[in-house]
């Protein structure tokens, strides 16, 4: 945790979730930025509660999820581990 911002980072992560979609692209919800490796901010479009953003290598809007994955026939289906059963 961030000494100087770790409550805010907390509480704001808290509320994002990214869903991992069969043969598609990880779906982002809740508040987030996307930011490149230099720090800089991309435009989000405001008002959509989730932007997806591209696994496959292919789209034209990079970091983006244009769509080519369906073009490009990619697959990909991973699945968390089931969690541990409770144990008495």
């Amino acid at each position: 945790m961030c000494p100087r911002f770790g409550l805010i980072q907390e509480a704001t992560m808290s509320q994002v979730t990214i869903k991992v979609r069969d043969n598609g692209p990880y779906l982002i919800e809740g508040p987030f930025m996307v930011v490149d490796a230099a720090g800089n901010a991309f435009t989000v479009p405001t008002g959509k509660p989730a932007i997806a953003l591209c696994r496959c290598g292919h789209s034209k809007n990079k970091p983006f999820c244009d769509g080519s994955h369906k073009e490009c026939s990619f697959l990909a289906s991973e699945r968390a581990a089931a969690p541990n059963p409770p144990t008495t």
